[in-house]
Order: C-alpha cells, then sequence, then structure tokens
C-alpha cells in the first residue's frame, strides 16, 4: 500500500488535473459505470462532523472511502477545519492499495466541481463573479472560477467582513477588481458561489438576476442552508447527485417546502454526455447543488497515487 501524505499532495495534483478528474468522474456516474455508497454523517458536538463517503467506480477501477470532517475549532490550532483521509482498494481483491490525505485534495475537488458547473452552466459572456463566504475553501473557487471564464470584476459578502481582505489579495493576484458589498449588491454578478457552513439560508431570491449560475458549494449536511428555497424553486436545477441533493445538500429544503420536485433535478454528468442540453436561455437561472460526492475524492486520490508512483514519491509498506 501506497501513502501519499498530505505534506506531498500540492507538488502532485494540480487544479487543471483535478477539474479533468472530476470532469470524467460526472460523466462516468451520468452513464451508470459509477455510483457513489450512502453517506454515514454524525454530529460531534460544538459543531464538529464525522462521517465517511465512499463509492466505486467500474470504469476507472477505483474503490474506495474518505473519512473525516468538518471540525470549526481548528482555526484557533493553525489547522484547516476540513479534515480528512482517503483509502483505495483494489476492486477485485478488497486489497487496501493507498492512504492518501484528503485536505487539498477535497479543496481541489470541490472547486473543480463548481469551475466545471461554471464552465457548462453560466452565461459565456459572465463578467461579475460573486462569492458568499471567504473561509478556506473560497480562495480555491475563485481561482478555479477565473480559469473558466474572463470575469472583470469579483464582489464578495462574508457574515464577518474582516475575513474578505484575504480573498480580496488572491483577486489582485488574478488582476481582478475586487469589492465588499451587502448581500444586496449580489444582483450585479453573473455568477455566485456560496461556500459558507451557514445553518440558515443568507442568499434570497431577491439577490438574484435573471441569467445568473449559481454554484452553491458549501451545504452537505442534514440542516446546513446557504440559499433561501424560493431560489431554487425559480431555477433550473442541477446536482453531483440528485439523491445527495436532495437528502442533504441545497435542494433538501426547496423540496420539503414543496418549491421542488426533486425529478426536476438534473445530475451535472448528463449535461457532460450530451444528454441534457444545460443553460436554456440567456434569461434562465441555472443552480449547481454541489453537495460533494465520495466518487470525486476517489478520482483526485486515484490521481495523486498514479502521480506519486511515477515519480517514485510517497512511502510503500506491507499490509
Amino acid at each position: 500500500m501506497l501513502i501519499v501524505p498530505e505534506a506531498l499532495i500540492a507538488e502532485l495534483v494540480s487544479p487543471e488535473d483535478a477539474f479533468q478528474a472530476v470532469e470524467a468522474t460526472f460523466a462516468a456516474m451520468a452513464r451508470g459505470e459509477a455510483y457513489n455508497f450512502p453517506v454515514v454523517r454524525e454530529a460531534l458536538g460544538e459543531g464538529r462532523q464525522y462521517g465517511f463517503k465512499s463509492g466505486l467506480d467500474r470504469s476507472g477501477g477505483q474503490l474506495g472511502v474518505k473519512a473525516g470532517g468538518y471540525f470549526p475549532g481548528n482555526a484557533a490550532k493553525g489547522i484547516i477545519n476540513h479534515q480528512s483521509t482517503v483509502f483505495l482498494f483494489d476492486p477485485e481483491t478488497g486489497r487496501p492499495t493507498a492512504m492518501v490525505g484528503g485536505g487539498l485534495l477535497t479543496a481541489l475537488r470541490t472547486a473543480a466541481a463548481s469551475a466545471i458547473s461554471i464552465d457548462r452552466l453560466a452565461r459565456r459572456d459572465a463578467k461579475i463573479l460573486g462569492i458568499v463566504g471567504a473561509g478556506h475553501q473560497a480562495g480555491f473557487q475563485l481561482r478555479a472560477a477565473a480559469r473558466v471564464r474572463r470575469f472583470e470584476k469579483v464582489i464578495a459578502w462574508n457574515l464577518h467582513p474582516e475575513m474578505l481582505p484575504k480573498l480580496g489579495a488572491i483577486a489582485a493576484e488574478l488582476g481582478l477588481p475586487f469589492e465588499a458589498v451587502p448581500l444586496g449588491r449580489m444582483v450585479e454578478a453573473d455568477v455566485i458561489i456560496t461556500i459558507t457552513s451557514s445553518p440558515a439560508a443568507s442568499l434570497m431570491s431577491a439577490h438574484v438576476a435573471d441569467g445568473t449560475h449559481l454554484a452553491c458549494m458549501g451545504t452537505d449536511t442534514v440542516g446546513k442552508q446557504e440559499a433561501e428555497p424560493a431560489l431554487l424553486g425559480r431555477a433550473c436545477v442541477f446536482a453531483d447527485e440528485v439523491a445527495q441533493s436532495v437528502s442533504l445538500g441545497e435542494a433538501q429544503h426547496a423540496v420539503a417546502a414543496g418549491l421542488l420536485d426533486a425529478t426536476a433535478i438534473t445530475p451535472l454528468g448528463d449535461v457532460l454526455i450530451g444528454a441534457h442540453p444545460g443553460r436554456r436561455s440567456s434569461d434562465e437561472v441555472t443552480l449547481f447543488d454541489g453537495t460533494g460526492v465520495g466518487l470525486q475524492d476517489l478520482a483526485v486520490a486515484a490521481m495523486a497515487v498514479r502521480l506519486a508512483r511515477e515519480r517514485g514519491m510517497g512511502v510503500e509498506v506491507q499490509v
């Protein structure tokens, strides 16, 4: 079994690698070649969450599980709040083949999924990017979005505005003007990314203009919520996985309120393989409910393992 520690991930897997891996995963899911197993998620108290995401990709030869969760007290200890490790197994024999640090990989695959939705669903003339949230993953989201559209400006809101300058510095690196704004000004954005851990909606339907594409990436647990249910009710909704979107994603609230039927949600992979046209008009609101599925984690971890073996990196152990 090859151990690929967290410290090696940055030099092994690029954002472009993650984009390709996650895109292939979405397509495999849409073709019925890959599926996720039920998510196990437990609340540990004081905002801590721990669980398992797993699945099987027959086309990619990947079987495995990501174990980890969200620990909001970590920031005060100098480590990131999201902690995880991915374990890969031989799908034929069940023998463990790799253990891979999952922290950076989680951020990369989350940003890649959002960027794929922007690439496939946002208007081609999108100029203003709006970001709701300024935590650890917001910077990854900004960089990934800037790779798929030529934005001219970034506007952002965060519950704790003192965190926004760090996001502004990343925008400056990308050569993009940056402005901290009240939520009401999100109506100016052509693309909006929400990446918070909020228990209550902050982005309202009134904050979103016709023709906007939204990538809602923060809701991955029962009870979390970033967007007003009425917003999903007026949008054409896509998801990484419909069942997960309805049970623990942003769609859980709109479906429960009777504003969205689960059968109206489209897997994003259907757009990738040509089974759905994607955006149908310039004034349509499109929304991607990115809950984060285990197959994405397996795909980027498998890429890290392949590149580590090619470069003679990592630690081989007998199990």
